[in-house]
């Protein structure tokens, strides 16, 4: 019987052991302060929200004459025919909406409040990016100054930013542009360029010194750094180490400044424009709509909603973009 069961077992060869096979290592990666920001950034949902909506706006003002071109409008054109004979009031309910005029048209003259829209974004975005990226310029430079060099040249800086803070922006841009509005050119400008042109260089310059203060903190915070007595150690001057040590690492608040910056200057030139003292028709703009639209408003309504609509997503969008860059460039953020 014995020998029947064990005939009956399988004996397996004893082989060679086998090691074990050893855990491949894996090379550790470091990621960059621009990758670790664009990972927590993605991760917000209103910041990208606020980003697309940014974007699309911009492409509506770059491509302004071609969108009035498909939708087979002119921000200029009259259209009195679609107004009534009586009143002068656009026909039909919602402003005259209609599938040609999806937002109707003004009241008196009959241009479609689409098309007008349409070219106000490209003027608007237009004066509050090129004014931004002066503020900054004259900001940027004034504040890393004062802060890396110090002394009586930081003190004469510093005190002259205080002045432009105090001092009354609105009042004197007021002034300037009713004067610039009597010349006809200047500077071979002429027209709505000038007018244009003016805005950008009163919002530019009167509001560098936010901008300033800020870096000069930022400055001053690292002209002591370990990288930058480096520098200096290796014979590196000033000029350098201001451009090529401290500037980078001004990257990050200069863009979240510049992001929330942007809204307020279309603030600013929708306030002038309501005020008769910005872009003057027939240029179409956000605030000289609105500045129409208050003979009208309780008639109809539609004038005034749409182009406030207009400025309250613009401003809203650019300021969850700005704020979800902060919380995404911000280290110590929790979020």
């Amino acid at each position: 019987m014995q020998d029947s069961m064990s005939a009956s077992t399988d004996v397996t060869p004893a082989g060679p052991p086998v090691a074990p096979q050893a855990p491949v290592a894996r090379a550790i990666e470091g990621r960059s302060l621009g990758q670790i920001a664009w990972a927590h950034l993605r991760r917000d949902t209103v910041a990208i929200t606020g980003a697309v909506i940014v974007v699309l706006l911009i492409l509506v003002a770059l491509l302004a004459p071609v969108l009035t071109h498909l939708l087979g409008q002119n921000p200029n054109t009259f259209h009195t025919e679609l107004l009534n004979q009586n009143t002068s009031l656009p026909d039909g309910p919602f402003g005259g909406a209609s599938w040609t005029h999806p937002l109707g048209v003004e009241p008196t003259n009959g241009r479609d409040i689409l098309a007008r829209i349409i070219y106000g974004a490209r003027v608007s975005l237009v004066i509050a990016l090129a004014a931004t990226a002066v503020s900054l310029v004259i900001g940027v430079v004034l504040g890393i100054t004062a802060g890396y060099f110090g002394g009586w040249l930081d003190t004469i800086i510093s005190r002259f930013m205080d002045l432009m803070l105090a001092f009354p922006v609105l009042l004197f841009s007021i002034a300037l542009l009713t004067i610039i509005s009597g010349k006809t050119s200047m500077f071979g400008i002429g027209g709505a360029g000038l007018r244009i042109s003016v805005l950008i260089l009163v919002i530019g310059i009167f509001s560098f010194a936010y901008v300033g203060r800020i870096i000069r903190g930022q400055t001053l915070s690292l002209r002591n750094k370990e990288f930058v007595e480096a520098a200096r150690s290796m014979g590196a001057r000033s000029g350098y180490v201001l451009v090529r040590e401290l500037l980078p690492n001004l990257v990050a608040p200069i863009l979240v400044y510049a992001t929330l910056t942007i809204p307020t200057n279309i603030l600013t030139e929708a306030g002038l424009s309501f005020l008769g003292v910005g872009v003057q028709p027939p240029t179409a703009s956000w605030g000289q709509m609105l500045s129409d639209a208050t003979n009208y408003y309780q008639i109809d309504p539609m004038y005034m909603v749409v182009p406030g609509i207009a400025i309250f997503i613009t401003v809203l969008a650019f300021n969850l973009f700005g704020d979800g860059l902060r919380d995404a460039l911000d280290p110590r953020s929790q979020r």
